[in-house]
C-alpha cells in the first residue's frame, strides 16, 4: 500500500437518522481499489472519533498493540480498540450511519466537521474543532516554520552537492 494523504476540513450535519455525509472531495482522496470504499470507526486519542479506510485499518490491525506495552496492556489495548471499532458501509448517497451509542460516547452534536489527518478522518463537533484551532494556532505556527526551515536546509545541502 502506497499510503494515504487525507487533507482538508469539511462541515456537515448529522441528519435525523444519525447519517453523516462524507463529501466527494474527501472520499476522492481514497483509492477505493487499494483501500476499499467502507470505513472503520474507532475512538482515537482524546476521545475523537476516527474513520479509517477499511483495508488500511485491517493493515493497522495486523500490527497489533504497540511493541512497548506489557502483556496486560496489550490485552487492554486490543479490547478497547477492537471492542469499540465498528465497520461502517457508505450508502449510495455517500453517508455513514453513526451508531447512537458511539455518538453519545463521543459527545457528538449535529454540527460536525470532518478533518483529513494524513491516514484517517477525524470527526469533531464543529465548535470543538474551531476552539482546537484557536488553542493550537501558536504552536502550529512555530512547527510549520521549523518544518519549512528543515526542508529549505535539506534542499540547500542537495544543491551544494
Amino acid at each position: 500500500m502506497a499510503g494515504l494523504l487525507l487533507t482538508g476540513e469539511f462541515e456537515h450535519t448529522l441528519d435525523e437518522k444519525n447519517r453523516l455525509f462524507i463529501s466527494n472531495k474527501l472520499r476522492s482522496q481514497i483509492d477505493v481499489r487499494e483501500y476499499g470504499c467502507d470505513f472503520y470507526l474507532v475512538m482515537g486519542p482524546n476521545g475523537i472519533l476516527c474513520l479509517y479506510a477499511e483495508k488500511y485499518f485491517q493493515q493497522l490491525a495486523l500490527t497489533g498493540a504497540p511493541g512497548y506495552t506489557a502483556p496486560d496492556e496489550a490485552v487492554s489495548f486490543e479490547r478497547l480498540t477492537f471492542g469499540r471499532a465498528v465497520r461502517l458501509e457508505l450508502d449510495r448517497q455517500g453517508r455513514l450511519l453513526l451508531p447512537e451509542k458511539i455518538k453519545k460516547r463521543a459527545n457528538l452534536e449535529n454540527a460536525l466537521t470532518l478533518v483529513g489527518v494524513r491516514d484517517h478522518i477525524e470527526i469533531w463537533n464543529t465548535e470543538d474543532w474551531e476552539q482546537y484551532m484557536v488553542d493550537n494556532m501558536d504552536q502550529y505556527q512555530t512547527q510549520i516554520a521549523q518544518a519549512r526551515q528543515t526542508v529549505l536546509q535539506k534542499q540547500s545541502r542537495q544543491i551544494e552537492l
